[in-house]
């Protein structure tokens, strides 16, 4: 490594030691990482070409207040998105607030009492659970009147086939499928796998809606869950579509009827898709979904940079150092609170915002125990950014995620390891 780039690493706080660790393995993982980068390359070409089918202009751009009547820009973007992910439309706002309050509007948009929701990968994220009514909690779906059932993924991370076809019954009205692994050690899905349960489900029962929550999982393949068979697919543009340039927001992407269901239940009835201001932040929508190809790969390295170096110090990484890639997370199982915190300091520590801070866990809402995160971010929340987050409770797991540059993300993980390696809980020295 050139030693002008050597002395910089240091000037942040990095050892010798670790930066000729991470160099090591950064060599080996190079032809892997030209693999991402053709997939980068084919999704900017497909956003690329959606932008210019649907004549994006300098007056897509352009701000409006009140009820945002005829707002072209706002209007102009969902199609993109729709031609985009191949679905029949969209609806992209900045009143959607984040990824559960997505979900949740399109849970209830599409659910009515008397239904059934089936999660045939096992139990959500933890935020949706109140949302599902699995912890009771004011407005949930159980007080609706609409019931839950779950089928949990076998022991080695397959779909328990015979689960799922005894589950779904008359009720059975929308399946929601969950591409990411949350705050869980099981296996993120492929585009693939989640094509072959949509068939297997819609075998069963045609009628069924088949909603993908695509959280940290968009434009990491060349495909997206629609084009297997999802009649919906959701997720928060403070993750990989808005690049790290959407300050707030949230899409549904599918089958027009459910995206209608979606837009009156945001809104009111009567009302839709025809209101919703864009107050002045489109701009950021559209020049974020332009780079959130490249965005995403550079923290689709970062993630496995990840996994090579906790692999080899001794520690379950989930996925491994060499499986296929299907979303942005990272999971590193410490098995102890303090290595967790390390390594959580070290991502804060590598942040351009908030780099002084000292990460410590706290009483999160919608979890049901402390979660400590690392976020020195420019979008409060943003996990396209460089964070690593996780329930300080065994065994021990953090969830590593995003990076707007790769070397950021690389950063991130070098000043991860530092600080456990100041602190004598790994031994580099020995690999």
């Amino acid at each position: 490594m050139n030693q002008h780039l050597v002395n910089q690493y240091k000037q942040l706080g990095l050892s010798e030691e670790v930066i000729a660790f991470g160099a090591k393995i950064e060599e080996e993982l190079k032809p892997r990482f030209e693999k991402i980068d053709a997939i980068a390359e084919m999704n900017q070409l497909k956003v690329l070409h959606a932008m210019q089918k649907n004549r994006v202009s300098a007056e897509c751009f352009n701000q409006s207040s009140g009820y945002g009547y005829n707002d072209m820009g706002r209007d102009t973007l969902e199609q993109v998105y729709a031609d985009t992910f191949k679905g029949e439309d969209a609806l992209v706002r900045p009143q959607i607030t984040c990824g559960t309050h997505a979900l949740a509007l399109a849970l209830m948009s599409n659910l009515r009492p008397g239904d059934e929701l089936l999660s045939p990968v096992g139990k959500p994220y933890d935020t949706l659970e109140e949302v599902i009514g699995i912890r009771p909690s004011k407005g949930s779906l159980a007080e609706y009147g609409i019931t839950y059932a779950q089928v949990d993924l076998l022991p080695d991370g397959g779909f328990n086939w015979d689960g799922i076809k005894n589950a779904i019954n008359d009720k059975t009205r929308l399946v929601t499928i969950q591409r990411s692994k949350g705050y869980a050690t099981r296996p993120t899905l492929s585009v693939d796998r989640i094509g072959e349960l949509i068939t297997f489900i819609k075998n069963i029962k045609p009628d069924i809606i088949c909603m993908v929550d695509n959280c940290y999982g968009e434009f990491v393949e060349e495909k997206e869950p629609l084009e297997v068979g999802a009649d919906m697919i959701v997720g928060s543009l403070i993750k990989n579509p808005g690049g790290g340039l959407a300050p707030i927001g949230g899409y549904i992407c599918g089958k027009k009827e459910c995206v209608e269901n979606a837009a009156y239940r945001l809104t009111s009835p009567g009302l839709g898709k025809e209101v919703g201001a864009s107050l002045g932040i489109i701009q950021s929508f559209y020049q974020g979904f332009f780079l959130a190809p490249t965005v995403t790969a550079g923290a689709l390295k970062g993630a496995i940079f990840a996994a090579n170096i906790y692999e080899k110090l001794g520690y379950k990484v989930v996925p491994n150092s060499t499986e296929s890639r299907h979303d942005i997370i990272q999971a590193v199982e410490f098995g102890d609170r303090d290595a967790m915190c390390a390594f959580c300091e070290g991502i804060q520590a590598a942040a351009p915002v908030d780099s002084y801070v000292t990460p410590e866990p706290w009483a999160m809402p919608g979890y049901d125990s402390d979660v400590i995160m690392a976020a020195g971010a420019f979008v409060q929340g943003s996990s396209i950014e460089l964070s690593a987050d996780g329930p300080v409770k065994e065994p021990y797991a953090v969830y590593f995620q995003g990076g707007l540059t790769w070397y950021h993300a690389k950063l991130g993980i070098l000043m991860s390891l530092q600080k456990l390696y100041e602190r004598k809980l790994v031994n580099i020295e020995e690999i």
